[in-house]
This record gives structure tokens, C-alpha cells and sequence, in this order.
């Protein structure tokens, strides 16, 4: 199959995809909102924040991934990404009333939340969230969020994040298709959120370096949560097309498709 077999259609899929999978906008839209740069946030975190923020990271992913292990059922039906930007913005703005403090405890259930409007958008997109892949495809969102300075150039981010998961994810999903009860603290498991946790805490550094601008307070802090869960949509929007074009043409002809968008 080569990709001349990809319809017109379907081509445009795959460049609309690419645009929000390679698009590093959450810096940028928290700029917008708190008028001035994330780096100026960052210059107001506590000093010992870099430690705290892995730990955040982690508890939040955990929680997510609980919600990935049980049931996240398996219906089809339009998305619904409005209802959930609204129960986000609900949690930052509880969170926002308190301030940077209220991060440890906002975080899991805005990640939460975020990690039901990922499952919801995959279901659009004809996932089967009985299956253990489809549900850890949804936790793979978290990895995804646009360049970072590290990122080797030569090679789309998108792409080259899966492939750094990929092994991870397969003895995960063997993992959950070989137990009733799955335990979180599986070394599988384990070894799969430590992975998406490196590149989550990047989002989840620049939310708290919004949050720490001393404009932020009840109505910023839902303002903040409501950019976060919307560049995680769009993150879902991107990934869950390209796998479904993937089980359509195959995830070679699919990649390549996506490597030639300019």
C-alpha cells in the first residue's frame, strides 16, 4: 500500500493532525492570559519547586492511569469537550483561590478529568476503550505537547515520542490483558508513567508558573485550567485521527503521509 492510496480526504486529516500534534502552544496561550512570559512565573516558583513538581507529576498520572484501568466504557457518540473544560475550569478555579499551594491537590483531579475528555474524544474516533491499547493510548496523551528545545529537529516530535513509548506501552497493555484487577504499581506500569511523566511535568511546569504571576486568583486559575484541558484535546484531536487512519492505511503509510506535511 503506498501513499497514493490515501484519499484527498483523509490527506487533509493527517495535515490538520500534524498541525496540533507539532503546534507548541499551551506556553503561548498562558502568555496571552496572564500577560507576561511563563519564564517570568517560573522566576516566582518556590525554589525547591523542580523536586515538587515530579512528585505532583507523578500523583497526577496515577490518578489518571486509575481511571484508565477501570472500565472507561467503550459506546461511541460525538465528543462532548465543552462539558469537560467546564468541570476543569470548576477545579481551577478552587485550586486558583488558594494559590500555588493548592497545585498538589488540584492537579490529580483536573488530570482526571482531562484523562475522561481524552477517553471521550478517542471513543469519536472509533476506539474500543475495552481493549487495554486503546486505553493506554489515552494516557499517552500527557506525553504529547509541541517541541521543547531538546528535541532533535530532524525528526517530528509527534512520531519520535511514540516510538520512545511504544515498548513501554506493549508491556503494559500485556500486562492489563492478563489480570482482572491490575495493580498501578506494577513495574510495567510504573515504567510507563515515569516516562510520560519527563515530558507531562514540561505542561505542568508552565500551568504552575502561570499560576505563580500574582494576577491568577480564583477566575485566573479557571481561566489557566481551561488552556490546559484545551491543549490536551487538541493533542487527542491530532493523535486519535492518525491512529485512526493508522488501522485504515497502516502506521507506515500513515507516517510517511505525515513526515511529507510542509
Amino acid at each position: 500500500m503506498t501513499a497514493m492510496t490515501i484519499s484527498e480526504e483523509d490527506q487533509q486529516a493527517i495535515a490538520e493532525a500534524r498541525v496540533l500534534l507539532e503546534n507548541p502552544g499551551l506556553a503561548v496561550k498562558l502568555t496571552n492570559v496572564v500577560g507576561k512570559p511563563i519564564e517570568k512565573g517560573f522566576e516566582l516558583l518556590p525554589p525547591r519547586w523542580r523536586d515538587k513538581v515530579t512528585v505532583i507529576t507523578r500523583d497526577a498520572l496515577n490518578a489518571a492511569l486509575a481511571v484508565a484501568i477501570a472500565s472507561m466504557g467503550s459506546g461511541g457518540g460525538a465528543a462532548r469537550p465543552r462539558l469537560h473544560k467546564l468541570a476543569a475550569a470548576a477545579s481551577g478555579a478552587a485550586g486558583g483561590a488558594f494559590g500555588l499551594g493548592a497545585l498538589a491537590l488540584e492537579l490529580p483531579v483536573s488530570t482526571t478529568i482531562i484523562c475522561r475528555s481524552i477517553a471521550d474524544i478517542a471513543r469519536s474516533h472509533g476506539e474500543d476503550l475495552a481493549r487495554p491499547e486503546a486505553r493506554l493510548a489515552c494516557i499517552e496523551v500527557f506525553a504529547f505537547g509541541g517541541e521543547t528545545q531538546a528535541d532533535d529537529a530532524s525528526e517530528t516530535t509527534y512520531f519520535a515520542m511514540r516510538a520512545a513509548l511504544s515498548r513501554a506501552v506493549s508491556e503494559a497493555a500485556e500486562y492489563l490483558a492478563t489480570r482482572q484487577a491490575a495493580d498501578a504499581g506494577a513495574p510495567a506500569l510504573v515504567r510507563l508513567v515515569s516516562l510520560i511523566a519527563t515530558r507531562f511535568k514540561i505542561q505542568v511546569s508552565q500551568k504552575a508558573a502561570a499560576m505563580a504571576i500574582p494576577i491568577v486568583g480564583a477566575a485566573g486559575g479557571a481561566t489557566i485550567n481551561y488552556l490546559f484541558i484545551d491543549h490536551f484535546q487538541a493533542m487527542s484531536r491530532g493523535h486519535f485521527a492518525i491512529r485512526r487512519l493508522e488501522r485504515k492505511y497502516g502506521e507506515e503509510t500513515v507516517k510517511a503521509a505525515y513526515e511529507r506535511v510542509t
